[in-house]
């Protein structure tokens, strides 16, 4: 019990600053475009939690070990650290460095774009799971979630008997981070590049859409903008690399006709009549889809209340 709350401070005294450090600067674990990177928070996560084995095994060790012998010992406490957890780290960092090379030439080369964050706008933990227009992405999902349930083993089964040093895992659980980093790389590696729209606002009657991947090419033309499944509408790009599209007057239901109100009796109180929206449709939400060289953006949605 006393070796687990021993583990447990010496935890909280080297996660503590860091998280209150990331927290009010979070850049270091952020891309290019402004949000939180999966292969960059993974890969802290991992050394951050093999720091704190490290540090935790040297303390009881000098403290309660009984000094050098408890290192030197025929099982020592850091007999798996070469087979099993230097692996372990292995593949988060393997598909950060590659991750980054990979991004960093496609975004170079022109084959895909970045679009950052809007001005103001912090990081999100949801951006670990997430693609560019804030959909949940099934490759970043499974990465991040076996890493955790790894995390997590490691972590239980160490506070379980602090004093036999590294826990003693099976040499395969490398492939717990491995394989996920793995499919997480070659996602990079394929991922095509669709116009993402990270930002859409009203502006009199025309919407501004922000976002990346606008560029017009000789097959297609302009992109195309598409507002509640209506016929899409030309595009050119702006020289801030924005598109601005009139926005529809009424919705489509706007249009459906309604039976006419009943008349109050004589001498009853006329009820009020029903909100309507407004006739240009500034107060409507829509969905937005921007179809650039080919390619369809994921859905956004618009919602001038939100």
């Amino acid at each position: 019990m006393l070796s687990a709350l021993w583990a447990l401070c010496t935890l909280a005294a080297l996660a503590g600053p860091a998280a209150l450090r990331l927290r009010s600067r979070p850049g270091f674990l952020t891309g290019r475009d402004g949000r939180l990177s999966t292969s960059t928070t993974l890969a802290f996560a991992w050394t951050v939690i093999l720091v704190w084995l490290l540090v935790t095994i040297l303390g009881w060790g000098l403290v309660a070990g009984g000094g050098t012998a408890y290192f030197t010992g025929p099982h020592g406490p850091l007999d798996s650290l070469a087979t099993v957890y230097l692996p372990l780290l292995g593949g988060p960092y393997a598909a950060l460095i590659a991750a980054k090379t990979v991004v960093g030439l496609r975004v170079q080369q022109g084959t895909l774009d970045k679009p950052a964050l809007g001005p103001g706008e912090p990081p999100r933990a949801r951006d670990l799971i997430s693609n560019d227009s804030g959909r949940t992405d099934l490759v970043d999902l499974q990465y991040v979630v076996l890493s955790v349930v790894t995390m997590a083993y490691v972590v239980t089964f160490f506070l379980a008997d602090v004093g036999a040093g590294l826990p003693d895992l099976p040499d395969q659980i490398w492939a717990l981070t491995g394989a996920p980093a793995g499919a997480y790389l070659v996602n990079k590696l394929a991922a095509r590049p669709n116009p993402v729209i990270t930002r859409v606002t009203r502006r009199g009657g025309a919407y501004v859409i922000e976002g990346g991947g606008f560029a017009a090419d000789a097959t297609h033309g302009n992109p195309k903008v598409t507002i509640d499944g209506r016929p899409p509408v030309d595009a050119p790009p702006t020289p801030e690399g924005t598109l601005v599209v009139p926005a529809p007057r009424t919705s489509p239901e706007a249009a459906t006709p309604t039976a006419p109100a009943a008349q109050p009796e004589a001498g009853a109180t006329a009820p009020a009549p029903p909100a309507t929206a407004t006739p240009d449709g500034s107060d409507l939400p829509v969905t937005i889809h921007v179809t650039a060289r080919g390619l369809r953006s994921d859905p956004y949605h618009y919602d001038p209340k939100a």
